[in-house]
């Protein structure tokens, strides 16, 4: 893992403290508020980010495939759309253009052969586009991963993004959360669904895995936070919350507050796509 957060006492960011007065949007020199580029800015991640950029003062615009998507929001009309995907250097360039902070939230979901090569491009052009134009910082939320053991092809995959953007000339900071707990989260509607449905949960090896969840507003937190860094800072840093939890002992968890009885989980080699 990279350097550990959350301390009020790191020297990169500060812990989150229910406040955010200190995370308003430092002017340019000629006093005009700074413009951030949000990529991935209609995800679960990105939305929320983007009112929150606009709150503490950035002029915020938005990269998207399918503009007509960025109008679902309530912040729709107040955000810049440029129409294209990262990974077309045309419309990476017309993106960064005259761009303080370029925050990264795209990675594949899907499955297929090429993700990893796709994932690679797509970070090599934004990287490029944003050299070329001297972006200021560029915040790239990953995953927490141990050192040392083999990765899923998509934790790799986030890995190498992340040293792909921090390779780029580029300051650049990653910052590796651990599983996002947040209504509407991918790993949070998971476990609800799984806790809910099955009273008896067979389930594979990786039930027993430490995870170290954090709360969405927490890592909406950090992610301002990173754009206020010094400017000499390029590196990873891991953010988490307090506790450190294994899949099953969350999916109690969750059982216990919604008034469910504790789930029996039975550990399986292999999990086939019928039980799940």
């Amino acid at each position: 893992m990279a350097e550990s957060i959350p301390k009020p006492s790191d020297d990169v960011l500060s812990a989150p403290t229910g406040r955010e007065p200190g995370l308003q949007a430092l002017p340019r020199s000629d006093g005009s508020a700074p413009r951030a580029l949000v990529l991935g800015g209609t995800g679960y991640i990105g939305g929320r980010l983007v009112p929150r950029l606009l709150a503490a003062g950035y002029r915020v615009r938005v990269l998207a495939r399918t503009p007509d998507r960025v109008n679902a929001f309530v912040w729709g009309a107040d955000v810049e759309v440029v129409a294209g995907s990262a990974d077309d250097p045309d419309a990476a360039a017309h993106a960064v253009a005259d761009v303080d902070v370029v925050y990264y939230l795209i990675h594949s979901m899907g499955g297929g052969t090429d993700f990893e090569a796709k994932d690679l491009r797509a970070a090599r052009v934004v990287a490029e586009a944003a050299a070329a134009a001297s972006v200021g910082r560029i915040v790239y939320l990953g995953g927490l991963h141990p050192s040392g053991v083999a990765l899923s092809p998509h934790l790799r995959s986030r890995v190498e993004v992340g040293e792909k953007l921090l390779a780029s000339g580029v300051p650049t900071l990653v910052l590796q959360a651990g599983v996002v707990i947040g209504s509407g989260s991918a790993s949070f509607e998971m476990i609800r669904h799984l806790t809910e449905v099955l009273p008896y949960m067979p389930a594979p090896k990786w039930v027993r895995n430490r995870i170290q969840p954090i709360a969405v507003r927490d890592v909406l937190h950090y992610l301002l936070a990173a754009a206020r860094v010094a400017p000499d800072v390029n590196r990873a840093v891991d953010i988490g919350g307090p506790d450190v939890l294994r899949y099953g002992q969350m999916m109690n968890g969750y059982a216990l507050e919604a008034g469910l009885r504790q789930r029996a989980i039975a550990e399986l080699p292999v999990l086939t796509p019928s039980l799940a």
